[in-house]
């Protein structure tokens, strides 16, 4: 099992209990409401903050009393106020129905919680893009420190990292490549062929192919710094503009 398909299955599990709970409580059922909940709530908060921060506050006014809310009724009542066993005291509202506002407010945190698992796939590629943003970047600075060193060791490892990024374009657009182990030109063609990239942006990215040639391969000369710092400020362009 994936981590994606372990992550769909526990919220579909987080989401199964928290209804079955709350039909429970509805059915008046349930006979440990307080700690089942507190152990629900915990597990959904968790998921909630890691997976749709943005519903977070949402989230969480359903169960904690808002520190400004000036009287306890109809809109205000909320779960925890039914866990501490307190209640409206107006005469105006002598029918309220204390159980009633806590399925109102669990139906709107199961709502959000059933919600998330249709965002999974999209968060966690957001995650896994921005690590490997974050990993390019780390290699293009260490690029640049062995450039110091060996100008020509810093290019052939710019180099892996242009191949890299090219062929996860390649898978990201379905667009085959012949080779198993593919060079820059092997990929830089395709692309260019499935309208991936222009017509600039391939002859840019062909001019890298040579530079990472000249660093790779033994020459009668080696690598200038110049060329080095061309093929690294080449590899930084590809990774921000070409996807």
């Amino acid at each position: 099992m994936t981590r994606r398909e372990l992550i769909h299955k526990e919220l579909a599990t987080l989401y199964k209990t928290g209804a079955e709970l709350a039909m429970s409580f509805q059915k008046k059922e349930e006979k440990q409401f307080h700690y089942d909940y507190q152990s629900w709530y915990t597990v959904a908060l968790k998921a909630v903050a890691s997976l749709a921060s943005d519903r977070l506050p949402e989230f969480r006014s359903y169960y904690e009393v808002d520190p400004k809310r000036k009287s306890m009724g109809y809109g205000t009542y909320v779960i925890q106020d039914y866990l501490k066993g307190v209640a409206p005291g107006s005469y105006h509202l002598q029918d309220f129905d204390t159980r009633a506002e806590v399925i109102k407010c669990f139906l709107n945190q199961l709502a959000i919680v059933n919600a998330i698992n249709g965002r999974v796939d999209s968060v966690l590629s957001n995650i896994e893009g921005e690590l490997y943003a974050e990993l390019q970047d780390n290699e293009v600075a260490s690029a640049r420190q062995l450039a110091k060193v060996s100008p020509r060791a810093a290019g052939a490892l710019v180099g892996v990292l242009i191949e890299g990024h090219l062929q996860k374009v390649a898978v990201a657009h379905s667009v085959k490549i012949a080779k198993k182990n593919p060079t820059i030109a092997d990929l830089n063609d395709p692309l260019k062929s499935a309208s991936v990239i222009d017509t600039p942006a391939w002859r840019k990215i062909s001019f890298l192919a040579d530079l990472r040639n000249l660093c790779s391969h033994k020459k009668d000369s080696d690598p200038t710094k110049e060329q080095v710092e061309e093929l690294i400020q080449g590899a930084e362009w590809l990774t921000k503009n070409v996807f």
